[in-house]
């Protein structure tokens, strides 16, 4: 039985923010994401979340032949729990963003709670050459990018995977998209316990401030009910480890990994994914608390069991 000091570290294999320049450790074909989120749970994730991405260029892949070219194989090494992506890149349709979801049947897929602005072009700041010539132009067509999340949007996941037992991800970039999901909780759309990822640091969204985490929690308190939701956080970039080691310390759960931050301290690139969960690990385990283990996961967020997916 999962106790009340158990902590579920999920880890972000490699996502679809970062472009392969920017690290030559981001995982991109298929054998490099197995391999990566394999080891995220050799360290201890409990849940791995996963894009898929095209092997020669990076560019992020939403079919689901690119998944099954390295689901099975982190099936077949490893008892972690499954998430994938509904969400993409910011660039695509609803449709094309649930596909694998639907046709793979996972425990759990993200699933992002409202439009909003999504600006990634700040990082031309910092980054100045680029390998692939899809690289800088996706960057910057973020000045101008609605992540489109409409409530028909929310809807046509929520209906495309009610057959399949996956359980979703609710990634709340903002105060507001709280408030859309508990107006689906209200509806009877999505049922407890709902697993609430509070995303930081995303231009567009919420900032990064002990203030915007306390803000977060105490809404989502007050919205959905503390005893109908797990908490966990993502804080973006540098403000991956202080976020986690706060939301930790008030009885939330953690996300890590190459998708939302590619460093391990000051100026220094982490070479895994697997480096970022050992570092979250001792964190949590500093402040007296143990990390949950897959079984236990499942457990926490009433989830389908591995044996019930789609691949």
């Amino acid at each position: 039985m999962a106790g009340p000091n158990k902590v579920i570290i999920t880890c972000a294999i490699t996502g679809a923010i970062h472009t392969p320049s920017m690290s030559p450790h981001l995982p991109v074909t298929p054998d490099q994401i197995a391999d990566a989120a394999i080891g995220a749970a050799e360290a201890g994730a409990a849940i791995v979340h996963l894009h898929a991405r095209d092997p020669k260029t990076g560019k992020p892949d939403q079919s689901p032949e690119a998944f099954s070219k390295f689901l099975p194989r982190i099936k077949q090494s490893s008892n972690v729990v499954i998430n994938l992506t509904s969400g993409g890149a910011p660039t695509m349709a609803v449709a094309e963003r649930v596909s694998p979801a639907h046709m793979l049947k996972p425990e759990v897929a993200s699933l992002n709670m409202g439009s909003m602005n999504f600006g990634l072009f700040p990082m031309l700041n910092r980054f100045k050459e680029f390998k692939h010539d899809w690289e800088r132009p996706y960057l910057e067509g973020t000045k101008d990018l609605i992540f489109r999340n409409t409530f028909r949007d929310i809807e046509f996941i929520l209906d495309t995977c009610s057959g399949n037992g996956t359980r979703f991800e609710f990634e709340c970039y903002d105060t507001g998209h709280l408030y859309n999901l508990a107006h689906f909780l209200d509806r009877g759309l999505v049922k407890p316990p709902l697993f609430v990822q509070t995303v930081f640091g995303i231009l567009g969204g919420i900032g990064t401030h002990p203030e915007d985490v306390m803000h977060m929690r105490r809404t989502a308190d007050r919205l959905l009910g503390r005893d109908n939701y797990r908490w966990s956080v993502l804080g973006a970039g540098r403000n991956q480890m202080p976020i986690a080691a706060m939301a930790a310390s008030m009885g939330g759960n953690v996300r890590v990994g190459l998708e939302d931050s590619l460093w391990l301290g000051a100026g220094k690139l982490a070479e895994s994914n697997a480096a970022q969960v050992k570092n979250v690990r001792q964190i949590i385990e500093g402040l007296g608390l143990q990390i949950a283990s897959p079984d236990e996961a499942r457990e926490m967020l009433a989830l389908k069991g591995g044996d019930k997916v789609g691949f």
